[in-house]
């Protein structure tokens, strides 16, 4: 006789510590199930995440209370149709092709190579607070021209945001904090808005006051607004994603090794780590109609809590799911980073990432700069770290050893252009016009 385990709770102690066990309960018996903590269904199955993300059906309406608030205004994935058209096209641009390549790259080289210069000389350092978590919300703040001297003010104001959407509990000190990071936030952006609509420059916070499409252009709320998705989003993705690739190739010297020995591999690791460890474990969705699926069926009006760690590592989908390999054939590591991917770590369908080539080219120009400075890495205590987090995951330190040998950043021009393995990570990373 098969015993049935009971139903996984995702807001427990024991799912926070390692919520495979758990995906692994759900897939197999309980893939639509309702979860009285946060009132809505878990889907776990990589089919019925898909069709979350792709069909109509499925809305973002439940962002109004969810992600709004920290926001200061409604964000894209918020929006469709017409709307959800226009305003895509007024951000997408910058960050994909020409513009990517040639106006933000430098400045993703730039921070990486002075985040290492910082430790350059030290024999160990924690990789997740001198590094990863630092470069995104860095390069974000350069790229929207705002002053350097603030990098730590909007790291501050990322932590609280991503605390935030992170609240699955609904602690209300997390949530008071989240919303007045989000009103420091519009209140240092105004005067800044009123400038560069009368003096606008080449930065992408000046291109977003002058864009327009159709006649729209962006108001300073949707432009506060997309400022602050863009730092929760865009950071917390980068900053667990370098974190984590790095916590993988340590733990897989073999792997380590011949992604040193090519460093075509580190988009392809990169990918890997996607699929594998995601980064944002969950994401939530509206049904507005009665939906059969897989396992069950989700009622009209119901909130879906779309379970991409589950997802991602459904045997249904992928050989050995819980095994971290770059060598796997069944990821397609050349669209990983476009709406034709077949991991779910940045979505698919109308709201796939928008972010998406932004993000692969922090994380391979952050870690080609670090595998360039440090010709030899492993973990300080001799062990990986474990993962926290539920909403979204990765470790809070990795510290590390770090040997220097000979190995050297790769040296720049006065433009910031990095020599081999950034030009590697150029033409990667503007191949793709997929917004």
């Amino acid at each position: 006789m098969t015993v049935i385990p009971p139903a996984p709770d995702i807001l427990s102690p024991e799912f926070a510590a390692d919520p495979y066990p758990a995906y692994r309960v759900l897939r197999e018996h309980y893939p639509v199930l309702h979860h009285r903590g946060t009132d809505s269904y878990l889907l776990s199955r990589y089919e019925d995440v898909a069709r979350a993300f792709r069909d109509p059906v499925f809305s973002t309406d439940n962002y109004a209370w969810q992600i709004e608030p920290a926001h200061g205004g409604r964000t894209l994935p918020q929006m469709s149709g017409h709307e959800h058209a226009v305003r895509r096209a007024l951000v997408a641009p910058a960050f994909r092709g020409r513009e990517l390549r040639e106006v933000f790259l430098p400045v993703i080289e730039r921070n990486a190579g002075e985040l290492i210069d910082a430790v350059r000389d030290a024999g160990e350092t924690d990789l997740v607070a001198r590094f990863a978590t630092r470069l995104p919300i860095n390069v974000i703040v350069d790229m929207l021209g705002l002053d350097r001297n603030d990098h730590d003010r909007f790291h501050g104001w990322y932590v609280a945001v991503v605390a935030f959407l992170a609240n699955l509990a609904q602690d209300p000190a997390v949530a008071e904090a989240g919303r007045r990071a989000g009103r420091e936030l519009a209140a240092y952006l105004r005067p800044v808005l009123r400038q560069r609509r009368a003096e606008p420059g080449g930065d992408l916070l000046s291109r977003l006051c002058t864009a327009e499409i159709d006649g729209v252009r962006m108001n300073d709320q949707d432009i506060t607004a997309f400022v602050s998705l863009l730092l929760a989003a865009g950071g917390e993705t980068t900053d667990k994603a370098i974190a984590l690739l790095f916590r993988h190739l340590l733990a897989h010297p073999d792997q380590l090794a011949a992604v040193r020995a090519d460093r075509s591999l580190v988009p392809v690791a990169l990918a890997e780590t996607l699929r594998c460890t995601p980064p944002i474990q969950m994401i939530m969705r509206q049904a507005g109609a009665d939906v059969v699926l897989s396992g069950g069926t989700v009622p009209a009006g119901a909130t879906v809590t779309c379970l991409i760690g589950a997802a991602n590592r459904d045997p249904g989908r992928y050989a050995r799911p819980d095994t971290f390999d770059i060598f796997r054939t069944d990821l397609n590591p050349a669209g990983a980073f476009t709406a034709a991917a077949n991991h779910l770590a940045f979505g698919l369908g109308r709201h796939f990432c928008v972010g998406a080539l932004l993000a692969k080219a922090e994380v391979e120009i952050g870690v080609n700069q670090l595998l360039d400075a440090f010709p030899t890495m492993d973990f300080a205590d001799g062990t990986p770290p474990a993962d926290a987090g539920t909403f979204t995951r990765g470790p809070r330190q990795l510290r590390v050893r770090l040997g220097h040998g000979e190995g050297t950043r790769p040296a720049t021009d006065s433009t910031g252009a990095t020599g081999a393995a950034g030009a590697t990570t150029v033409r990667a990373a503007g191949s793709d016009g997929t917004d």
